[in-house]
């Protein structure tokens, strides 16, 4: 009927990411954003409207500002998320009060109920042709017919049920932002920004007396788009400078750097995770300082390298010599344990400095098979011969688990100085010729 007609492929993937692209646009207005796919955003706008004059101008101003961006678009505001979604469709530009859900949604039709084919024919087949008439019916009624989950869908219509939202993104603990008359482009307004905001975020936290340990500037570009940098602490923090030097730590490390564009019109600052913080009493004898130091160089080079290739290492209850250690990140301080000293002061290591990652296998001359430590053996090409020996050490893995055979453990030292750390693989009864390994390297 309409010649030539245009037709396009529909691409569901790119309709939700350019979805999602105008909801991060969105979280300027409100940070409690939420999806209503495939075509729909739902904002909570509570506390956040007389920012910008007012209900009627901050519904007039979001869908001025999403239009001229080159989208249709329509919005309503009312007292549950329901009640705006069919009021944005059926009766675009609409502000209802509170509590005039119900008189703003009467003169509706049903189809803005926006339910199944089958609840809709039973709605016509009833005589019932607007949301008004609907409400009119009797409750059980209505239950008995269409379901409990339509009665409860009609009271959050009409505004006598609350259904809360699902924001897109964690609501942050603490948050501060700055607006700009004229969007701003140069490096130092952009420093000179977010240290404002990281004293104010720093005011905010000491009178309520937490730190924060997770960091968020999210940029809000005059073009739509939206950049976020996250920074992690391992302890809480409120120190701005601190937050300041920490951030730019993690601009300069980005690999695409921060694009103005056309300036950046507003800047947030957001504690994802801001901690209590509990004032410690330090005595002349402890070096606070230098702990303090150490703690943020592991924070400056988790932010610049990521934080899962800045890591240390804890003790695990366990006699298996692979399992004795695991390696956490640095900044992570739910992980502790203490480190005890499993020789006398004098004495020799009894556990070489450098474990393999995995036990790498030896090569023992099939002509020596002795109780003992071997006299000699190859390990990567390279020919060893023993001179001293100590051992063995017998350990033996975890039984209730029904995994690997008793090793036998010998520390031995080769002509030219080399110690290492060797393992027979089972014992002569369990097994006929053992297996020899390599399990670790003395300095």
């Amino acid at each position: 009927m309409v010649q030539p007609l245009r037709i396009v492929a529909a691409d569901e993937r790119a309709d939700a990411k350019l979805l999602d692209s105008i909801a991060d646009w969105c979280d300027r207005f409100t940070p409690l954003v939420s999806l209503d796919a495939p075509d729909g955003l739902l904002l909570d706008i509570t506390g956040a409207a007389h920012l910008f004059g007012g209900e009627a101008a901050m519904l007039s101003l979001v869908v001025r500002r999403i239009g001229e961006q080159g989208f249709a678009v329509q919005g309503a505001i009312a007292g549950t998320s329901l009640a705006a979604r069919a009021l944005a469709r059926y009766a675009p530009r609409s502000i209802v009060p509170p509590g005039g859900e119900a008189a703003a949604m009467a003169p509706l039709p049903i189809t803005a109920l926006d339910c199944d084919d089958r609840i809709l024919r039973a709605l016509r087949h009833a005589g019932l042709k607007t949301i008004g008439m609907v409400a009119a019916r009797i409750a059980s009624e209505l239950s008995e017919r269409l379901g409990r989950s339509f009665v409860t869908r009609l009271r959050i219509l009409l505004g006598e049920q609350e259904q809360p939202l699902t924001p897109r993104r964690p609501l942050p603990d603490l948050m501060v932002e700055q607006r700009f008359a004229e969007p701003i482009v140069t490096q130092d307004a952009i420093a000179a920004s977010l240290l404002s905001l990281a004293q104010s975020l720093s005011g905010v936290l000491e009178r309520e007396g937490r730190g924060v340990r997770v960091l968020e500037a999210a940029f809000f570009r005059a073009d739509g788009q939206v950049d976020r940098i996250a920074i992690k602490m391992g302890e809480p923090l409120r120190d701005p400078a601190v937050m300041l030097r920490l951030l730019r730590q993690k601009l300069d490390a980005l690999i695409d750097p921060l694009d103005a564009g056309f300036g950046f019109d507003v800047i947030r600052l957001e504690a994802l995770l801001a901690e209590e913080t509990n004032p410690a009493t330090i005595s002349f004898d402890t070096n606070e300082n230098a702990r303090r130091q150490i703690g943020f160089l592991v924070d400056r080079l988790s932010v610049r390298f990521g934080e899962h290739r800045v890591q240390r290492f804890v003790p695990q209850d366990t006699h298996i010599p692979e399992a004795a250690a695991v390696a956490v990140p640095a900044q992570d301080r739910d992980f502790t344990g203490d480190w005890r000293l499993k020789r006398a002061p004098g004495d020799p290591p009894r556990r070489p400095l450098r474990l393999l990652e995995r036990p790498e296998e030896i090569n023992v001359p099939a002509s020596e098979f002795p109780e003992g430590a071997p006299k000699r053996f190859r390990w990567r090409k390279a020919q060893f011969d023993v001179t001293r020996a100590e051992g063995p050490e017998r350990i033996a893995m975890d039984w209730w688990k029904r995994e690997g055979l008793t090793r036998d453990y010998f520390r031995v030292e080769t002509g030219d100085g080399q110690r290492f750390w060797l393992y027979r693989d089972g014992l002569y009864h369990q097994i006929g010729a053992p297996r020899w390994y390599m399990q670790g390297v003395f300095a």
